[in-house]
């Protein structure tokens, strides 16, 4: 094992062979400081499972979300960082009661019972029967095949992709679900692709407003069962849901260290979960993440150039309100945010996401062989590629580079999201400890290189670039394309 005196000599050298993108006076001690902090020091895995304990789910608009709220607030306070405040935005407020699904052949009374959970903004009441439909994996071409039998009907489609084609893309639920009232389908019925019986929630509206049929969610073992029966007989589905909703106010927690400039970087992870559990692993690994990010930052006293502002959205469950409450807010003084860097269900990273921007490959590669040289099994791996339904997205569709830690979760902890599954238990301590530490260092290197790749694209530079990272189809379904 190398001697820590052996890694800092190790990255001076490579500071030497630096361009001066990046102001290498201090940025080995810096490194090797923060790897020392957070190492010995980090609270993330200890805070979020207080929160987990004393609070349960962080569902937006209920009293656990209000809860949740304060104790970040108060977190960020305890840890001595004088600029923290609440940043209120309204939001319809959604909330499950019951929901009953049950199959039977059609013209029959013979119904069977399917255990189901219904899926976010649902209508306050339905009460719908009508024939079902199989149309698959949901995508576009599935209920284009299908649409002489749609409408009017209750449709059964894949929440995740089931015998596609190699690189076929999937739709978010809420996507599926827009196809599915435009073809005129009187509700739909969600297959997890996850096996063990797991029910999945999520919101089904592009909008994070009521749709007008209803949508559920039924396990992967439930899907097949009744696939197994369409194929001997026609089925019928009955939904039965009621819901709740109300208006509401809702709160981002906004801590600031204030640079020498007035540009900022922006790290942000939504805070708010959903209620089928308490969220440990979406997101509690990215919000409390970013709260210990904020502490490190303050308990070494780090001075950044540029102003960073640590945010914890709510909302982003319901169709990312935080984030667009957050962009809206700030509208006069966009041109100030050079990065917007979103930690989502983040875990052990591996390298970074440049979510598609272009000529920012060398700058990221540089500072991940800095931060390979106070730490050799960071893998310093480069993606580019953009995506959509995170906090990063409304930042992206205002030209703001955006950029997401790559993590890495076991797929039998990272498919228990949305689900009764989502606990402490599943959190790995040195995981999250590695997400602190790594993207404690890249946000220091972002805050303070001399000359930050990349820039704030102009709204014709912003629609050319979603149109060549292939987005627009999806935006438009998302109601969000705005060119």
């Amino acid at each position: 094992m190398k001697s820590p005196l052996y890694r800092y000599t190790l990255l001076v050298v490579v500071l030497a062979s630096l361009t001066s993108a990046i102001d290498r006076d201090d940025l080995a001690s810096v490194f090797t400081r923060i790897s020392a902090e957070v190492q010995e020091y980090s609270q993330a895995y200890e805070t979020l499972g207080e929160a987990t304990r004393t609070i349960g789910h962080r569902l937006t608009g209920s009293t656990n979300g209000e809860k949740a709220e304060t104790y970040a607030y108060n977190l960020l306070q305890g840890y001595g960082i004088r600029d923290v405040k609440y940043q209120p935005f309204q939001v319809e407020t959604w909330a499950r009661d019951t929901v009953t699904l049950a199959i039977a052949p059609r013209k029959s009374d013979n119904f069977q019972d399917i255990p189901v959970v219904a899926l976010a903004h649902s209508p306050l009441e339905a009460n719908v029967s009508a024939d079902l439909v199989d149309v698959g994996n949901g995508l576009e071409t599935d209920f284009e095949a299908q649409k002489d039998k749609v409408k009017g009907r209750m449709v059964l489609a894949n929440l995740g992709l089931l015998a596609a084609p190699s690189g076929t893309k999937n739709l978010h639920r809420s996507e599926k679900t827009a196809l599915a009232m435009r073809h005129g389908a009187t509700g739909i019925i969600m297959v997890n692709t996850v096996p063990g019986n797991v029910l999945l929630t999520g919101t089904a509206s592009v909008t994070g407003s009521l749709i007008d049929i209803p949508a559920v969610c039924i396990s992967l073992e439930s899907g097949q069962r009744i696939r197994e029966w369409m194929a001997e007989e026609k089925l019928m589905a009955l939904v039965d849901m009621r819901n709740t909703s109300k208006k509401s106010t809702s709160r981002n927690i906004i801590a600031t260290i204030k640079g020498k400039s007035k540009d900022k970087i922006v790290i942000g992870a939504h805070l708010d979960s959903w209620d089928l559990a308490t969220g440990a692993i979406d997101n509690g690994l990215g919000s409390f993440a970013v709260m210990d990010i904020a502490r490190t930052f303050q308990k070494l006293k780090l001075k950044p150039q540029r102003t960073i502002e640590f945010v914890l959205f709510m909302g982003e469950e319901q169709g990312l309100l935080g984030s667009k409450a957050y962009v809206q807010q700030n509208r006069k003084s966009l041109n100030r945010i050079k990065y917007m860097i979103n930690l989502d269900m983040t875990n052990q990273p591996s390298g970074v996401n440049i979510s598609g921007w272009d000529g920012m490959e060398g700058f990221f590669q540089q500072v991940g062989s800095q931060m390979q040289s106070v730490d050799p099994n960071y893998k310093n791996v480069i993606m580019n590629r953009a995506g959509l339904h995170s906090d990063h997205q409304p930042f992206m569709l205002e030209g703001i580079p955006t950029l997401t830690p790559l993590g890495h979760l076991p797929p039998t902890i990272g498919m228990t999201y949305h689900t009764n599954l989502d606990t402490f238990d599943k959190v790995n301590k040195e995981g999250l400890r590695n997400t602190v530490r790594y993207t404690s260092m890249l946000l220091y290197a972002l805050a303070n290189a001399r000359e930050l790749p990349g820039k704030q694209l102009s709204h014709q530079e912003t629609k050319e670039f979603l149109i060549k990272q292939g987005l627009k189809d999806e935006l438009v379904l998302g109601k969000e394309w705005r060119w």
